[in-house]
């Protein structure tokens, strides 16, 4: 329990001043042999037991009585019911607050949502623990703020909400990072999230180092999660996947692919979805069954008038989160699909080439380019979007033109060399070739993302039917992508913009070519990745936008997004931007709106051997976490003075009863 005025918990020992008393007053009487009072004692003998325990309660309803003073004095803490946290009062109070769109849930009967109830909760509960110092961490990219008064949380643009989903390993280790340049005392870390999956990822291999960092700190840290839990049965979230321009004639078209989602089976209903582009909008009945309804390739004429380039907007009636409602798209002429083959093999330099030249739509263009590997640098690599690389791995100035490629957003994807060498690259180097009698075939590949993914119908590529007869290893950090029996990987990608293949599209390796669709597949999608970031017109996520935002030397207008939005936080917000040159559309990441809602038990997982406790909120609550409760206290001894009194009063005298019962008097007395 935690105690505002702890320094008078120092009187507890006075609890025992009834027993010492009780003990004194023994001493003074000295017992003596009488032989006239053996006959009342013998009188006494069967009610002694029960004069033994009534004394016995007397006693300790005495003791409870100063011990419940003693408490209320101190004025004690309640943190949630029957929640209560051990310590006194904190040195240090950090707040973490996960300010992603799920939070910008709210249920039907009240207006705050989860984050404006969790800041106000917050607030009441830290102005009433008092802590010395309050700092506030939302980004870990930025430094914690410090603040001089805990009630401007609930008013401070940066605790307002944002598009960004909340790196929760990543604050955690900013808290960390800032009680260990603080030399803070006795600490206290309090959580506002609603334990999306995305934002805490149990599963990353952080969290263990995490843990044990906090244990080994000399200070004590207690951790406290405000829980926003409750799931947006309701709620659907919109968002466009797809966008493409095409000519018609002497005009063009914009084909549109929107996508109304929600987190659970519900009823069939149609959705209102309002496409506005231009100022001009038009609304769309969308059939909703299951969890997820698709309008794919909604055709849209653009005024021949128009520029080339132009932005939009999709949207949903107002439902439980605001946040999901929208969403924003741009659109522009495509660019060319320039790809950089790279290969020593003659024969994966040919489908390699002919797999990347074909694009998926015939309205887009394409063009495949052969270098030599010494050549790589001089290529139009500004021009460029993906790179296929058979070879050894890139050395000296080639691979510093290749990390270049990626680093502006590039695609490469390295197949490997038919004699293996010692070279490494971005973390990772080819080993050596395995020879397999039998055929293997794929066991497991990610389907929910990159470039294994399902369609966009839902079917899975084929990739278990492949049959690969050859595999060259590989050493160094990868997320695999497709696995082999016994984990050998046969896709896997080493970096952002950097993956590989185990195997090459050449009879002797595998069946790449001849069941192309895999490779086709793979290639395709990266070439995708990469024109994204040719064309003026790119889609972007909140969070990585920043860095496009935040560039030096480019200065971005605002089209349509918040007017209140800090310069610092550029690229943390959905909006449209643009420049002369580039348009812009940022928006919250697709994890947000799958409303995956990790477990009690696998949260509580995350600090195990740490002081924590988690606290249940709900959007628009409005009691407070932290409450005093002296007065239950001071209750308890007026109850237990009440009891006392009652067991000390005398035992009220009753009426004579004939010694023999059926008898006259004068009979008994004979």
């Amino acid at each position: 329990m935690t105690f505002l005025q702890p320094l008078m918990l120092a009187s507890l020992p006075l609890v025992a001043l009834p027993l010492i008393i009780h003990l004194i007053n023994q001493r003074r009487f000295q017992t003596l042999p009488w032989a006239a009072m053996m006959f009342l004692l013998s009188a006494k003998a069967m009610s002694r037991g029960y004069s033994r325990l009534r004394n016995w309660l007397i006693m300790a309803l005495r003791m409870l009585a100063i011990a419940a003073v003693i408490l209320a004095v101190s004025r004690p803490l309640s943190r949630g019911w029957l929640a209560l946290a051990g310590g006194a009062r904190p040195d240090t109070a950090i707040v973490i607050l996960d300010r992603s769109p799920s939070m910008q849930q709210r249920t039907a009967a009240v207006a705050d949502t989860k984050l404006e109830t969790g800041r106000r909760q917050l607030v009441e509960s830290l102005i009433a623990l008092g802590a010395s110092r309050h700092v506030l961490i939302t980004d870990p990219a930025a430094e914690p703020l410090e603040l001089s008064d805990v009630a401007a949380i609930a008013d401070l643009p940066a605790a307002g909400p944002t598009a960004v989903p909340a790196d929760m390993p990543l604050l955690l280790q900013a808290a960390y990072d800032h009680l260990t340049k603080s030399s803070a005392g006795t600490s206290e870390i309090w959580i506002c999230s609603d334990q999306r999956s995305n934002d805490w990822a149990a599963e990353n291999g952080v969290w263990g180092g995490i843990r044990d960092a906090f244990a080994r700190l000399p200070q004590q840290v207690r951790f406290q999660l405000l829980s926003f839990r409750d799931p947006a049965e309701a709620n659907l979230a919109v968002r466009v996947t797809e966008t493409r321009i095409a000519r018609r004639g002497d005009g063009r078209e914009l084909t549109l692919t929107v996508a109304v989602t929600r987190q659970q089976d519900g009823e069939r209903t149609t959705v209102p979805v309002t496409i506005e582009i231009g100022g001009v909008a038009s609304t769309i009945d969308v059939d909703l069954s299951g969890r997820e309804a698709v309008l794919k390739n909604h055709v849209i004429p653009l005024d021949r008038a128009a520029g080339s380039r132009g932005w939009g907007r999709v949207s949903l009636p107002g439902d439980s989160n605001a946040a999901d409602n929208d969403f924003y798209f741009v659109f522009d002429e495509p660019s060319t699909r320039r790809t950089i083959v790279v290969a020593e093999d003659s024969s994966c330099r040919r489908w390699l080439q002919l797999v990347a030249e074909i694009p998926p739509e015939k309205d887009l263009k394409a063009a495949v380019e052969v270098v030599e590997a010494e050549a790589f640098a001089t290529a139009a690599l500004d021009e460029t979007a993906a790179v296929l690389w058979q070879g050894p791995l890139p050395t000296g100035k080639t691979a510093e033109s290749v990390e270049a490629f990626v680093g502006r957003g590039g695609q490469v994807v390295f197949f490997p060399p038919e004699t293996p060498t010692e070279t490494v690259f971005a973390g990772f180097t080819w080993k050596e070739w395995e020879n397999h009698p039998r055929p293997l075939k794929a066991v497991s590949w990610r389907t929910d993302q990159d470039l294994l993914s399902n369609a966009m119908a839902g079917g899975a590529l084929p990739v278990g039917e492949l049959e690969i007869l050859r595999t060259c290893s590989v050493a160094g950090d990868h997320v695999p992508l497709a696995s082999l029996p016994d984990s050998v990987p046969l896709f896997g990608r080493v970096a952002n913009g950097i993956a590989f293949c185990g195997t090459r599209p050449t009879a002797r390796d595998s069946t790449l070519a001849s069941e192309g669709v895999v490779l086709y597949a793979v290639v395709q999608r990266a070439i995708d990745q990469g024109v994204a970031v040719l064309g003026t017109a790119r889609q972007l996520d909140a969070g990585p936008a920043a860095d496009v935002l935040g560039k030096a030397g480019v200065e971005w207008r605002r089209l349509v997004g918040p007017a209140d939005m800090l310069a610092t936080e550029a690229g943390k917000h959905a909006g449209v931007f643009e420049t002369d040159e580039r348009l812009v559309a940022i928006n919250r990441p697709a994890a947000e709106d799958a409303g995956v809602i990790a477990a009690d038990e696998r949260i509580d997982g995350l600090f195990r051997d740490l002081t924590y406790t988690r606290i249940a909120g709900t959007a628009g609550r409005s009691d407070s976490l932290v409450q005093e409760i002296w007065r239950a206290f001071l209750i308890v001894m007026v109850l237990a003075l009440v009891g006392e009194g009652l067991l000390c009063m005398p035992k009220p005298a009753g009426k004579s009863r004939p010694a023999m019962a059926g008898l006259r008097p004068a009979e008994a007395a004979a």
